[in-house]
C-alpha cells in the first residue's frame, strides 16, 4: 500500500470519545458514520460480540484502498452484557447492577488496511463503588449515561462511580489504545509517524 493512502485514518464511528483519542494521539483522521445494524442478531460471548460490531462498522464504510478503524465497546457483568441504556430507568437498573461490583469493558478493534482485516480486542476490569441514593439519582439526572455502554462514562462525572481499574484506561473511555498502536505499527507505521515540529 502506498503511503500516501496511509495518510489518514477513516474512522466509522461517530463518538465524541473515540475521536478526542485520536486527536489525542495526533493520528490524523476523518469521521464516516457507519451503516451497520448493532441490532442485528449477534453473538452472544462479549468478545465475539464486540469483535464482530467492530468488524461490520469497519466493512460498512471501508472504500477498498486506505486504513479503516471500526470500534465496538461493551461491559460484561458474570456473562451479562450491558450495552446503552434506552431511558433513565434502564439506566437506573444497570447502574444498580454494577453498584458495589467488579465487571468488565471489553472492545473489539478491527482496522482494515486495503483488503486485510486486523481484528483484536482489549479487557479492562472495573471495580463499581457502591452506589447511594443521591450519587445515582444526581447521575441519572446529569443525563452522561446516554448512549454509553453500562450507562457510565468513566471520563466525565462517571469518575465518581468508579473504584479502580485494571487495564487499559482508554478502552474504558472507548478505543483501546495499546491494541490499535500495535496494530498500526504493523499495517499502517506512517499513521503514527508526527510532523515535523508536532
Amino acid at each position: 500500500m502506498s503511503r500516501d493512502t496511509e495518510r489518514r485514518l477513516v474512522l466509522a464511528s461517530t463518538s465524541p470519545q473515540r475521536a478526542a483519542i485520536l486527536r489525542q494521539l495526533r493520528i490524523p483522521f476523518e469521521v464516516v458514520t457507519p451503516t451497520y445494524d448493532e441490532t442485528a442478531p449477534a453473538a452472544t460471548d462479549v468478545v465475539d460480540l464486540v469483535r464482530e460490531h467492530a468488524r461490520g462498522k469497519a466493512r460498512s464504510v471501508h472504500a477498498g484502498a486506505g486504513v479503516t478503524l471500526g470500534v465496538d465497546t461493551a461491559v460484561s457483568l458474570n456473562g451479562e452484557i450491558y450495552g446503552k441504556a434506552a431511558d433513565t430507568a434502564a439506566a437506573a437498573r444497570m447502574l444498580r447492577g454494577l453498584s458495589g461490583r467488579t465487571h468488565t469493558v471489553v472492545s473489539g478493534v478491527c482496522v482494515v488496511v486495503g483488503s486485510i482485516e486486523i481484528v483484536e480486542h482489549a479487557t479492562t476490569t472495573v471495580v463499581f463503588a457502591t452506589l447511594g441514593e443521591r450519587l445515582l439519582a444526581d447521575y441519572l439526572a446529569s443525563r452522561e449515561w446516554e448512549g454509553r455502554a453500562g450507562a457510565y462514562a468513566i471520563q466525565g462525572l462517571g469518575a465518581r462511580l468508579v473504584d479502580r481499574i485494571d487495564g487499559d484506561y482508554l478502552n474504558v473511555v472507548g478505543l483501546p489504545v495499546s491494541v490499535l498502536r500495535d496494530i498500526l505499527s504493523h499495517h499502517a507505521p506512517s499513521l503514527l509517524e508526527l510532523e515535523p515540529g508536532a
